[in-house]
């Protein structure tokens, strides 16, 4: 049985020192909430593999209290600071070379040369890693491929008894991962990952932020770019304007008249903030609703392109996926 500790002085505490220890305590931030372990210990870290059932094939972010404390793990440059300054604590993730005196473990970065480190912006979340004083390598706290928890009831549902415990930060309020941007080469910085901060906030630190132009500018160094991930157990098609009777429809905008017995509307004002923060238990929801009222799928209206659009696009294309037959996640190539 996972303990579910509240988010005080004490229920912290206790949280950090299970981590010291090498056992798993997944944790909210203001993206999804994340399993952690101790990211200097690879004992730990291969706990997160068990748990989540994950391919050993996709590195892990580590999370820091502070800016000064993930640029001692890595060579940050220039734009890193200013990155850094602009966004942290906050949804954004860096990649950048691995310092020689770097303790995270090669198993919490997959053997790569470079990390992925940030500075969450949830006030619990900081408290827990500034009291365990160590990287904390933090994948979503769901089942590999799986739809990630937005709060405490969806880690409990897919990882009950699995971990040691879990650390109520309350509901995440931005509610898709971290923004991945590949510093290794500062000349030619790469959004690898669309996320909480937006291509056009990016652009006013950074007008030469380029999208990657192929998978092999993507893989191996980003996490979260399997082919097949976020996905509920009901088949996902996008960019449907009408849904029909056996399908449960994921709307964004204004209602309109529907045969969808099943509706969830991501937001009727058309905001894609509130829609973001909604998505993950939308999908949820459709999922688990849907299947008891034996839905054939779940379809999504289109969503626009830019802004947080962009983020909630991705998290849907991989919902939307071919899986793999024997149910594991299908990695990009």
């Amino acid at each position: 049985m996972t303990r579910r500790l509240d988010a005080t002085q004490s229920g912290i505490a206790t949280a950090a020192s299970i981590l010291r220890a090498g056992g798993l305590v997944a944790f909210g931030t203001e993206t999804v909430y994340g399993l952690g372990a101790d990211a200097t210990q690879p004992q730990a870290v291969a706990r997160i593999f068990e748990a989540k059932n994950r391919p050993r094939c996709n590195p892990r972010i580590s999370h820091f209290a502070t800016a000064r404390a993930a640029f001692a793990q890595v060579v940050p440059n220039a734009l890193a600071h200013a990155l850094a300054q602009a966004f942290w604590p906050g949804p954004l993730t860096l990649i950048l070379p691995r310092a020689p005196e770097c303790s995270i473990s090669e198993l919490a970065a997959d053997g790569l040369s470079s990390l992925a480190v940030r500075v969450p912006g949830n006030a619990t979340a900081l408290a827990l890693l500034e009291q365990v004083d160590r990287p904390i390598a933090a994948p979503s706290a769901n089942r590999s491929g799986r739809i990630s928890p937005v709060d405490v009831a969806h880690v409990l549902e897919e990882l009950d008894g699995r971990i040691d415990a879990v650390l109520d930060s309350g509901p995440c309020t931005v509610g898709v991962e971290s923004t991945v941007v590949d510093l290794t080469d500062p000349q030619n910085p790469c959004l690898l990952r669309p996320g909480g901060v937006t291509l056009e906030a990016l652009r006013g630190i950074c007008p030469h932020m380029r999208l990657p132009q192929t998978t092999s500018d993507i893989a191996p160094h980003s996490p979260g770019r399997m082919v097949s991930h976020y996905a509920p157990h009901l088949p996902v098609r996008l960019n449907v304007v009408q849904a029909g009777p056996d399908e449960a429809l994921l709307a964004f905008g204004a209602p309109h008249p529907t045969q969808a017995p099943l509706v969830w509307n991501l937001s009727a004002r058309g905001n894609l903030e509130e829609a973001a923060a909604r998505l993950f238990t939308g999908l949820r929801s459709l999922d688990h609703q849907g299947q008891a009222l034996g839905l054939a799928r779940i379809v999504v209206q289109p969503i626009p392109q830019h802004g947080l659009g962009r983020a909630i696009q991705d998290r849907l294309n991989r919902a939307a996926a071919p899986r793999a037959q024997d149910g594991t996640e299908n990695t990009a190539p």
